[in-house]
């Protein structure tokens, strides 16, 4: 027995591993589930060894969709979404997802094949600069150049990505060190010295903000999608109950609070609520949990919130004060930071005006939308209804125009974790492929794609992934034949030149799905969506409905350029 455990340890140690080998080792041990790819020349020694893996690789029609698909994935599972492309081409065209997940926050883990080390530099075929295009879009990359160095990579890039302000991570692979040879190395621990996320919040200003809140009168708690990375959804819940402040979300941040709680007030911004943005315009206390005061939620800055006390926690530190002074910066991650102010247990606030204030709001200047037009139907209507017919329980992923704003604004999201939008970089094409990721993260659940027809027509190829997984996602397109907000603002603010802003040409929409084999219907009224809606949301196959809404509708309340939150346009009929 002692010389077959030897014979055994001998031979483990001289087997040879290719790095291919290595890597699809290193992604077993992180619990890989899915990888959206895409082969191609640089990546063949990968998809070599890809094709006896247990792990599950979907083939994307695009690597743009293959990334957006890996955000979706991202956004409902928590896990880092991972993606493969090859060098050059497969490599910049994941470029926008990189950004898009950069600027949103959401873990991806996305190798790169490279051209061969020996011709690096040389402009050999297929050859792209990666590292060079993607470290401003990236939270770090690499490119290997030792075939030892690749389980450590690997296991860094898995922790970078999902801790402290998740992010995407790149991983360029030269095709001879996918294919190189060699001794399995040793396996290496986690050591970044240099990358400490702070988790812990300073206990002093902790004790600084409970009793700003004890002072406060009119106190709001502004929350962003940082709420949702760190799960913290009940704790945001228990805090904002014990200390009795209205709660307000960021577009991201949508479904960290439940829309149906007496505490909810709305989305703010551009497009949020009139209560939501009157509350951050006249609150004397706001306390920003996992937001970043983008421009698209604060309006002209030197019109935000002038009367408050800002406190602000977050654990990326370069976001406290970068737009908006604080007064109360708290770098920490959410959850514990909300766990230590409920354990401070400190004095309410008294303000109960200020309750009755924002409900006031609510009641007079609710959203509102007039009476569908004949043959066509009303956008707002058609997300109620989703809602109602969903009890609120699907996840729905938007494109990027003015349905985006329709969902956030009719769809009450009363659980975390059901909204997937592209908020920082407005990716239009975002939709259909992260609705794909998504319904992979959480194969029970009803996902419901709300898209433009323009946004829907940059991705109609990932059409046949759906059809070949047999994704029961319900793609609802909200036909208005053009770029919808780029009409909106033509019509505001350039005197109706609508230039190329309408399509005169498109598909047939049902024909394309159907080309496809996915069942399509044309809806163009109220009574015939309850029908068709009643049968196809309780099924479990693909389906693409083609609303017909009304080509002049427009989204409201809107902020213009240059105004503050407090100067809405259309906030009344």
């Amino acid at each position: 027995m002692l010389q077959d455990a030897a014979f055994t340890e001998t031979k483990a140690e001289t087997e040879l591993v290719t790095g291919a080998d290595l890597l699809l080792e290193a992604l077993e041990k992180e619990k890989v589930e899915v990888i959206f790819g895409y082969p191609g020349g640089a990546v063949l020694p990968i998809y070599d060894k890809l094709y006896h893996s247990k792990i599950l690789h979907v083939l994307p029609r695009h690597e743009q969709g293959g990334i957006h698909a890996a955000e979706g994935y991202a956004r409902i599972s928590g896990k880092p979404g991972v993606v493969i492309a090859t060098s050059g081409p497969g490599a910049t065209n994941i470029v926008t997802g990189l950004t898009d997940a950069m600027m949103d926050s959401l873990p991806l883990v996305v190798f790169t094949g490279q051209v061969a080390t020996s011709v690096i530099g040389s402009d050999a075929f297929q050859e792209a600069d990666i590292l060079g295009i993607t470290t401003p879009i990236t939270k770090y990359n690499y490119q290997v150049r030792n075939i030892e160095d690749i389980p450590r990579i690997v296991k860094e890039a898995f922790y970078i990505a999902s801790s402290g302000r998740p992010g995407p991570v790149l991983i360029d692979i030269p095709k001879d060190i996918a294919a190189f040879v060699s001794k399995p190395p040793i396996e290496q621990e986690i050591n970044l010295p240099g990358y400490q996320p702070t988790l812990h919040p300073n206990y002093l200003q902790i004790r600084k903000l409970t009793e700003a809140v004890s002072g406060a009168k009119k106190p709001v708690i502004l929350a962003g999608a940082g709420i949702l990375h760190a799960k913290a959804s009940d704790e945001l819940k228990r805090y904002a109950e014990q200390q009795q402040i209205p709660v307000i979300h960021t577009l991201l941040g949508l479904g960290g609070f439940p829309a149906n709680h007496k505490l909810f007030v709305g989305l703010a911004g551009m497009h949020g609520c009139y209560a939501s943005n009157m509350g951050l315009s006249e609150c004397d206390l706001l306390i920003n949990i996992g937001a970043r005061f983008d421009d698209r939620l604060t309006g002209n800055l030197q019109h935000f919130a002038p009367n408050a006390t800002v406190a602000h926690i977050d654990i990326d530190p370069a976001e406290i004060g970068k737009n908006v002074p604080t007064s109360i910066p708290i770098v920490a991650d959410a959850k514990e930071a909300l766990k230590q102010l409920i354990q401070q247990d400190g004095k309410p606030p008294a303000n109960k005006e200020w309750h009755e204030q924002i409900q006031k709001w609510q009641e007079e200047y609710p959203y509102y939308y007039g009476k569908s037009s004949e043959g066509s139907i009303k956008p707002q209507k058609t997300m109620e209804m989703l809602f109602e017919k969903t009890e609120g329980k699907a996840i729905v992923v938007t494109d990027v125009g003015q349905h985006q704003m329709w969902a956030a604004q009719y769809y009450r999201f009363n659980q975390a974790d059901r909204w997937v939008t592209s908020g920082g970089l407005g990716t239009m094409g975002f939709g259909l492929p992260a609705s794909i990721g998504a319904q992979f993260a959480d194969p029970d659940a009803c996902v419901v794609a709300v898209l433009g027809d323009a946004g829907f027509q940059m991705s109609t190829q990932e059409l046949a992934v759906i059809r070949e997984f047999n994704l029961p996602i319900k793609i609802c397109i909200f036909n208005n034949h053009s770029l919808g907000m780029v009409r909106q603002w033509q019509e505001f603010f350039y005197e109706s030149r609508f230039s190329h802003s309408k399509i005169s040409v498109q598909p047939s929409f049902v024909k394309l799905a159907e080309a496809y084999d996915i069942k399509g219907y044309v809806i163009s009224s109220v009574d015939h969506a309850e029908e068709i809606l009643n049968d196809v949301l309780n099924n479990r196959e693909p389906v693409l409905l083609d609303f017909r809404i009304d080509p002049n509708e427009n989204v409201y309340p809107m902020i213009a350029p240059g105004k503050g939150l407090h100067e809405m346009v259309g906030a009344k009929p």
